[in-house]
């Protein structure tokens, strides 16, 4: 599949993740690359005294898993690369707990050709938190696509 073949998908949802545990050795292995260990993420016994009642991960692990929810849950045109642009917006809306189990639903927003051989794409990235009815983030993901 080419990637203008795409473009009647654009307001489509393209794709589901399956499920990735978010559990307490990720959060803690996160916390060490990223030299990030507020207590709300390493520290359960402290943790349990919050509002949350435990541990929960850190906002940029859940935004980080995008990359591997996307790459599991998308049918990818043929493309010789494909760069991370940014994003237009992150919302975190409900952390997650450890433990749970979240995944990604994906929207195409927008595919636009900038130049021959070169696309944008901007896809809107839902993380669900499996038993919770309120979603964990949403984000206006944008990358650049060399033919």
């Amino acid at each position: 599949m080419r990637i203008s073949d795409c473009v009647p998908k654009i307001g489509q949802t393209v794709g589901t993740s399956d499920w990735f545990l978010l559990d307490q050795g990720r959060i803690d292995r996160f916390a060490d690359a990223t030299e990030d260990r507020q207590f709300i993420h390493t520290n359960p016994e402290m943790a349990r005294a919050t509002p949350f009642g435990g541990t929960i991960a850190h906002g940029f692990l859940t935004l980080s898993m995008l990359s591997a929810m996307m790459e599991d849950a998308l049918e990818k045109p043929e493309y010789r690369m494909a760069v991370n642009y940014g994003f237009n917006k992150v919302r975190f809306l409900t952390p997650v707990k450890s433990g749970k189990r979240v995944r990604g639903h994906f929207k195409l927003l927008g595919l636009e050709q900038k130049r021959p051989g070169q696309w944008q794409q901007i896809v809107e990235a839902t993380v669900e938190i499996e038993g919770e009815t309120k979603s964990a983030m949403m984000a206006e993901w944008i990358f650049m696509l060399f033919e």
